[in-house]
């Protein structure tokens, strides 16, 4: 498996991260007959948490297709794996800023990692132009 699909494995288990976070500080408040009501009812860090949790789903699925496009089509390994790491790390970064309260170092992370995507499906389009 390349380091690029690890990134994305990487990306699956952010989301859950993120509400394990939510939850744990807001054990008092999470009530399983009503689970929907959960973010309802918090505020502060896990309410940040919960937000990151609803982003990292939100981004998963165009990172974890420009991965696969790019190696559909070619893209050197060694770029893709960059990209992919940059984007992991990128999303790190993302979810520390909201849990940090640093909302323009988020919105910074966030548009880093949507120039990884866009790296990622710059990459394949230039790797199958040239063949690979």
């Amino acid at each position: 498996m390349t380091l690029a699909f690890w990134c994305v494995f990487v990306a699956i288990l952010m989301p859950y991260v993120c509400f394990g976070i939510a939850r744990n500080r807001a054990r008092p408040l999470r009530d399983n007959r009503d689970p929907r009501d959960f973010p309802n009812r918090i505020q502060g860090i896990a309410k940040r948490a919960w937000s990151a949790h609803l982003n990292a789903f939100e981004t998963l699925p165009g990172f974890a297709a420009a991965v696969i496009i790019a190696h559909l089509a070619g893209t050197p390994q060694n770029q893709a794996d960059a990209w992919a790491l940059a984007w992991v790390a990128a999303r790190l970064l993302f979810i520390g800023c909201y849990l940090g309260d640093k909302p323009a170092l988020r919105s910074a992370a966030h548009v880093a990692s949507m120039m990884c995507v866009l790296g990622l499906f710059v990459s394949a389009a230039m790797a199958g132009r040239t063949g690979g």
